[in-house]
């Protein structure tokens, strides 16, 4: 049966985060059409991966016989990122915009899991795979719109997650999450509402969609 990577990076928790609620809908409805499947999940938020050193940095580009006990250390917690990511048959991650960017936590797994000659290069490891990121945000940041060019969230996972490990990147997009609770956004709760029902709806599609495209 299909394996499925989650990774939530919210510092925010549950029903609170709109990028974990609508992850938790994909989630749900991929285990509906995998009830045997295996569900593979890290909370970078509770649980933080180590942040690169230059140990596990060098580590990958030094032949295993002349790896340090440090080295060997620090490789084998990246290998274990890595490996996560090879054997899933899809992805899923929780990408909230914090300060225009992804959060530090997310940053740190994803420098874990890039390693050139394995998950980057000519034939990345994980290549083909299907990753869908919530990529909620408080405001708009949407072509057109005045703060279009502060989206450093959508630009930059493209590169990494697309174009360097080779995924088969899909994005959900819940926007304006901060209207209902900012007395100066107020008039924009009506688009948050309606950006809102359509994440989940998207969410709960594209996960039975992804779950009969890999079954086929």
């Amino acid at each position: 049966m299909a394996t499925l990577l989650h990774i939530d990076s919210s510092v925010l928790p549950g029903e609170a985060s709109s990028s974990r609620s609508v992850a938790a809908a994909f989630r749900k409805a991929w285990e509906e059409q995998h009830p045997e499947g295996t569900v593979i999940y890290r909370d970078l938020a509770a649980n933080p991966v180590p942040h690169i050193t230059a140990a596990a940095w060098s580590a990958g580009y030094t032949v295993p016989s002349e790896r340090t006990p440090e080295h060997a250390t620090a490789f084998a917690e990246r290998v274990k990122l890595i490996e996560e990511l090879e054997q899933a048959d899809a992805v899923l991650i929780g990408a909230p915009m914090h300060n225009f960017s992804i959060p530090s936590t997310l940053k740190a797994w994803l420098d874990n899991v890039l390693l050139l000659g394995r998950t980057a290069g000519e034939n990345p490891s994980a290549q083909g795979t299907p990753v869908t990121v919530i990529a909620s945000r408080g405001g708009s940041y949407a072509p057109g719109t005045p703060r279009e060019g502060f989206e450093f969230v959508q630009n930059y996972l493209e590169a990494v997650l697309k174009r360097t490990l080779g995924l088969d990147l899909d994005f959900i997009v819940p926007e304006l999450t901060m209207a209902p609770r900012n007395p100066a956004m107020s008039e924009l709760v009506p688009l948050y509402e309606a950006s809102r029902e359509r994440a989940f709806e998207d969410a709960t599609t594209k996960a039975k969609e992804l779950a009969e495209r890999l079954a086929a």
